[in-house]
C-alpha cells in the first residue's frame, strides 16, 4: 500500500506565478457566475456565454466566484455549506490548490436573502453621519466574513450630476466632499472586518449624457479633477480601499475600461493604489459590443489589460479563450497577463486565501438581521428623513379623546401607492428589489413594516383610513374618488408617493431606469392635487430614489417629508418624524429641482451657472443642497476665521445655539467661496460639516481646521493649487449663501497641493 505524499502548499504569489501554465494564469483573473434563465440582475447578461458547469469552470482554478448568495434566494446556512465544499474541492482537485475569491453586492447591506437591508446611499448623505455609516459598513462586513465572502462591490462614489439618471439612488450626494467622507467611512467599516471594498464606478459614470445609463460623459478635465475624482482619491489614500471597479462610460471618446491614463497613470502611478482593478460586469466585452473600439474579444482583452483592468467580471468571455489565443499568437505580451495575475494572487494572499484548506466548518447558526443590524438601520433611517416643508402642522401628537385638533388627529387618511408597499422602502441593489422580485413564492426573509403598519403603531389611538389612490406609474385614475372620500372623512391626510426601484426599465428609478422628466411618475401629482383640493391638511411623504419637481407641493401641502428609500426600519423612522418622536436632523444631499429643464444643476456652479439678467429662466432649485428643517431652531454666530497663508490650514470657529424648546441635532455646514480665481470658481463650496446635539438653550463652539486641499482647484495647467486672495466663509443650514459671512485674505504664493496633504477638515466641538 502506498501513502500519497502531501502536496506542498505554496503561499508566495511570485512563486505561484512562476509555476503556472497559461490556462492556470487566466483562470485566476476571471470569475464564474452560476445563474439561470430569468435571473437578469446585470446589464445584457444574456448576451454572453460561459462555462456550463461550475466544475468545468474551476478545472484550472478560478479567480472569483460571483454572487454565491446574491443571485437567487438561497438559505444562507445551506449555501455556506455548499461554498465550503466547493472551496475544498478546488483546493484539493486543482494542481496548485488556490481557493476562490467570493464577491457579493453590498450597497445597502449584504445582498442576500434574510440579510439586513439598510437605507440607500442617498440616505447616508442626508444623515451627514460618516461615523454611523462606518458602523453600518462594519456590520455588513461581519456578515460577509461569516459567510465566506471576501470582497464587496461597494460603495458608489459617483457624484450626482443629473437627477434624471436612474442610478442617482445609489449615490451619496451632489457634493464631492460629502461623497468622499461618507464613502471613505463605509470603506473603513467594511474593511475593518477583513472584507475588501470596491470603489465604483471609476470614473464619470454619473455625468452621463442626458441622464442616460452608459451614455458618454461630456466633461472637461477640470470637472473630472475638481468634482468627480476627489471622492475616489480620498477613499484610496485615506480609506486604503483595496479594489476599484472601472465605469462603463467613455470620456472624450475613450472608454474608461481602455484608458491607461486613468486606470494606471492616475490611480496607480500618482495615487499609489496597489490593489486590484475589476471590470464592471461584462465591461471588458463591452469594448467590442457597445463601444466598438475592439474588433473582437481578443482585442478587447488586450485593451483592458493594457489599461490596467486586472480581473474580468463576472465571467471570462474575453480573458479566457480569446486572450489565450491572442497570447499564443503573439498579439498580447505574456507580461500583461502576469501583471494582472500577480495582483490577483497578492489580493488572495492579503485575504488569507493562499494556503487556506477550508478545513474549518461553515457557520451553522448565523443571524444576518440581528438586533445590532436593526438598531443601526433604525438610527440611520431616523437621521436620514428630511423635513422639507412644514407650516406648523408637524409634529402630529398622538390622538386623545379630549383633543380633536389637527395636531392631535383622531382620523388620519393614509393615501398613496407607497403607503402599504414593502418594496417602497428599498433601492435597486437591495435583495428585495434586485433579486427577490424575480422569484415568486418566497417570503421576504426579513421583517419590513410598511408605512401603513408603522402609522398604526405610532398612532395607536387614532383611526387610520387607507386608500391606495393610484399605481406608481400608470394613467389609471379610477381610485381617485375613493381616495378623495378617504381624505374628506379624516382630520389630516398623509399622502405617501414616490418610486418603485428596479432594474432596466422595470421600475421608475434604479439601474437602467432613467427618466425624461422629473415629475412624479404616473398620475401621482394629479392624485395629490385632488387630495389637496379637499381642503384637509395634507402631509406629503416622498419615498424616492431621486429628487423630483415638487415645488408645487411646497406651496400647497401642509408639510413635505422626503425619504430616500430608508430601508427595513424606514417606515418606523418616517412615522417617528410625523409624530415628533424623532426630531428631524437630515439635510438634502441633492438639490430639489424647480424644473426638469433646469437640469443638470449643481449647487457647485460658478456665477454664470446661477440666476442672471441675461436669461428669462431661473436655475434656482426649489430647495438647495443641505436644506432641512427641524422641530427646534438654531442660531449661528458670525464665523471667526484666522488669517493664514495658502499652504496652511484655515481655522474657522462658530458658536451654534439651540434657541428652541426641544432637544435636537444640527448639521453645521461650513462653506467657502474663492472670490477671484484664475479659473471660475463655485459661488459656494462645502469645506466641512459636523453633527452636534444640543439641548434647549445649549450652545457649542465648533472649530474647523480647513486644510489647503479643501480650498484648492485645478488651475489652468490642471495642477491642483491654492491661490492667494480673498475667501469668504459662512455656516448655514444649506448651500444658499448666508447673510453673515467672514472674508479673509490668504497670503503667500500659489501653493501646489501635494498628494500627501490632508484632505479632511477636522472639527472640534467644545461645550
Amino acid at each position: 500500500m502506498s501513502i500519497e505524499t502531501p502536496r506542498e502548499v505554496i503561499t508566495d504569489p511570485q512563486e505561484l506565478l512562476a509555476q503556472m501554465t497559461l490556462e492556470e494564469k487566466l483562470a485566476q483573473i476571471v470569475g464564474f457566475w452560476d445563474k439561470g434563465d430569468g435571473e437578469a440582475v446585470a446589464p445584457l447578461q444574456g448576451e454572453f456565454a460561459e462555462a456550463s458547469t461550475f466544475a468545468g469552470a474551476t478545472a484550472n482554478g478560478l479567480g472569483h466566484v460571483t454572487r454565491v448568495y446574491g443571485t437567487r434566494p438561497v438559505d444562507p446556512i445551506e449555501r455556506a455549506q455548499w461554498l465550503w465544499n466547493e472551496q475544498r474541492r478546488v483546493v484539493n482537485e486543482t494542481r496548485l490548490g488556490i481557493p476562490m475569491l467570493v464577491h457579493e453586492e453590498c450597497l445597502t447591506g449584504l445582498s442576500a436573502w434574510q440579510a439586513a437591508t439598510f437605507p440607500t446611499p442617498l440616505a447616508w448623505g442626508a444623515s451627514f453621519n460618516a461615523e454611523l455609516v462606518e458602523d453600518m459598513g462594519a456590520l455588513i462586513g461581519e456578515s460577509m466574513r461569516q459567510l465566506g465572502v471576501h470582497q464587496g462591490l461597494a460603495p458608489v462614489l459617483d457624484v450626482i450630476r443629473d437627477p434624471r439618471w436612474g442610478r442617482v439612488e445609489e449615490c451619496i450626494a451632489e457634493d464631492p466632499y460629502t461623497v468622499a467622507t461618507i464613502a471613505t467611512a463605509y470603506v473603513k467599516g467594511l474593511q475593518s472586518q477583513g472584507i475588501h471594498a470596491t470603489l465604483k464606478h471609476f470614473v464619470g459614470y454619473s455625468g452621463s449624457q442626458a441622464g442616460r445609463n452608459f451614455a458618454p460623459l461630456h466633461a472637461g478635465p477640470r470637472e473630472l479633477a475638481d468634482v468627480l475624482l476627489p471622492p475616489f482619491e480620498m477613499a484610496v489614500r485615506d480609506g486604503k480601499a483595496r479594489s476599484v471597479m472601472h465605469s462603463y462610460n467613455e470620456i472624450d471618446g475613450v472608454p474608461v475600461a481602455a484608458n491607461p491614463e486613468l486606470l494606471t497613470g492616475l490611480l496607480r502611478d500618482q495615487w499609489g493604489f496597489d490593489g486590484t482593478v475589476v471590470a464592471d460586469y461584462f465591461g471588458v466585452a463591452f469594448l467590442e459590443k457597445l463601444h466598438n473600439v475592439a474588433g473582437n474579444l481578443s482585442q478587447a482583452a488586450k485593451l483592458a489589460l493594457e489599461a490596467g483592468v486586472d480581473i474580468e467580471l463576472p465571467t471570462g468571455d474575453a480573458y479566457l479563450g480569446p486572450l489565450a489565443a491572442a497570447v499564443r499568437a503573439g498579439d498580447v505580451p505574456i507580461e500583461l497577463v502576469d501583471r494582472a495575475v500577480l495582483r490577483a494572487l497578492q489580493q488572495k494572499a492579503e485575504l488569507g486565501l493562499l494556503g487556506n484548506t477550508f478545513n474549518d466548518e461553515p457557520p451553522s447558526d448565523i443571524d444576518l438581521d440581528s438586533l445590532r443590524h436593526r438598531a443601526v438601520a433604525r438610527e440611520l433611517a431616523e437621521q436620514s428623513v428630511v423635513l422639507v416643508a412644514n407650516n406648523g402642522i408637524l409634529p402630529l401628537s398622538p390622538a386623545n379623546e379630549s383633543d380633536a385638533s389637527v395636531g392631535s388627529p383622531r382620523k388620519i387618511a393614509l393615501i398613496g401607492p407607497n403607503a402599504d408597499r414593502i418594496s417602497a422602502m428599498f433601492g435597486c441593489y437591495s435583495f428585495v428589489n434586485h433579486v427577490l422580485s424575480l422569484h415568486e413564492g418566497y417570503e421576504m426573509g426579513i421583517e419590513v413594516p410598511t408605512m401603513r403598519e408603522a402609522l398604526n403603531q405610532e398612532f395607536a389611538d387614532a383611526s387610520i383610513l387607507y386608500s391606495e389612490g393610484c399605481d406608481i406609474d400608470s394613467d389609471d385614475t379610477s381610485r381617485f374618488a375613493e381616495a378623495v372620500e378617504c381624505a374628506s372623512d379624516a382630520d389630516v391626510a398623509v399622502l405617501v408617493l414616490g418610486d418603485q426601484s428596479a432594474l432596466f426599465g422595470r421600475g421608475t428609478v434604479g439601474e437602467g431606469c432613467d427618466r425624461d422628466d422629473l415629475e412624479l411618475p404616473g398620475v401621482q401629482r394629479a392624485l395629490a392635487e385632488r387630495i389637496i383640493a379637499t381642503g384637509k391638511p395634507v402631509i406629503l411623504v416622498l419615498l424616492t430614489g431621486r429628487p423630483y419637481v415638487v415645488g408645487w407641493a411646497l406651496e400647497q401641502a401642509a408639510a413635505v417629508v422626503q425619504g430616500f428609500f430608508p430601508g427595513e426600519e424606514g417606515a418606523a423612522a418616517v412615522a417617528g418624524v410625523l409624530s415628533g418622536r424623532v426630531n428631524p436632523s437630515a439635510k438634502l444631499p441633492v438639490s430639489l429641482p424647480r424644473a426638469t429643464g433646469s437640469q443638470p444643476y449643481t449647487y457647485l456652479h460658478p456665477a454664470l451657472g446661477g440666476n442672471s439678467d441675461v436669461t428669462s429662466l431661473s436655475s434656482t432649485p426649489a430647495r438647495e443642497f443641505g436644506f432641512g428643517l427641524s422641530y427646534t431652531s438654531y442660531e449661528h454666530t458670525v464665523p471667526q476665521v484666522s488669517a493664514t497663508t495658502t499652504d496652511q490650514p484655515v481655522t474657522v470657529s462658530v458658536t451654534v445655539r439651540n434657541t428652541g424648546d426641544l432637544s435636537g441635532t444640527e448639521v453645521v455646514q461650513l462653506y467657502a467661496r474663492d472670490l477671484v480665481g484664475s479659473v471660475t470658481r463655485p459661488v459656494a463650496q462645502l469645506v466641512g460639516y459636523a453633527r452636534v446635539e444640543l439641548a434647549p438653550g445649549e450652545q457649542a463652539e465648533l472649530t474647523f481646521a480647513v486644510p489647503p486641499t479643501r480650498l484648492s482647484f485645478a488651475g489652468r495647467d490642471l495642477r491642483r493649487i491654492v491661490e492667494p486672495g480673498d475667501f469668504t466663509f459662512w455656516t448655514g443650514t444649506s448651500a444658499t449663501p448666508a447673510n453673515s459671512v467672514t472674508t479673509v485674505a490668504l497670503a503667500g504664493s500659489v501653493h501646489p497641493v501635494r498628494l500627501d496633504d490632508p484632505r479632511i477638515t477636522e472639527v472640534t466641538v467644545t461645550r
